[in-house]
């Protein structure tokens, strides 16, 4: 994968969300500019062991199952998205591929910097408007950055990086 990505004709690696291989891998910088996740990832149900547990959660906690499957499920999208953007000037695409995502009550139990990026514009797309969104996001991303044109905006300059740490300690 990564030979074929350093040829500079890209590739396109697949795995099964709490699959062996989804667990543990970072794809740092090109090696992954876009996620699509396909369905929503919700664990096996005929577990005993969870079964048990979904019980004990209502009884004493009142948790329906049906309520924590949900989170665990999008906590465990949210994780295998995430994997596209791993430092503060990385950026990629995260196409959720399901009309369940299109619902509020799964995008809110997706986090914060998830659905900031989730306007309604982008939501329900068809495959058309979906290649133009990401044509128009990879030129825009594929233009030349300097970090010195980011002090200011998306990066502290060094001065007011020590302002902000003196600030905490003085607090």
């Amino acid at each position: 994968y990564q030979r074929r990505v350093h040829g500079g004709r890209g590739a396109i690696f697949m795995s099964i969300a709490r699959g062996k291989v989804a667990e543990g891998i970072d794809f740092d910088g090109h090696y992954g500019r876009c996620v699509i996740m396909f369905g929503v990832p919700y664990i096996n149900v005929e577990s005993k062991v969870l079964k048990e547990r979904l019980k004990w959660m209502d009884a004493h906690l009142q948790i329906k199952s049906e309520e924590y499957l949900a989170f665990d499920a999008l906590r465990h999208a949210s994780q295998c998205i995430g994997r596209v953007m791993r430092n503060k000037s990385d950026y990629g695409m995260m196409i959720l591929a399901d009309k369940r995502y299109n619902r509020i009550d799964k995008r809110g139990k997706l986090p914060q910097w998830i659905q900031q990026y989730l306007p309604p514009a982008n939501l329900n797309l068809s495959t058309d408007v979906a290649l133009q969104v990401a044509k128009g996001f990879l030129r825009e991303m594929a233009q030349p950055w300097e970090r010195k044109h980011q002090y200011g905006k998306a990066l502290l300059r060094e001065e007011d990086l020590a302002a902000v740490l003196q600030q905490e300690k003085a607090s």
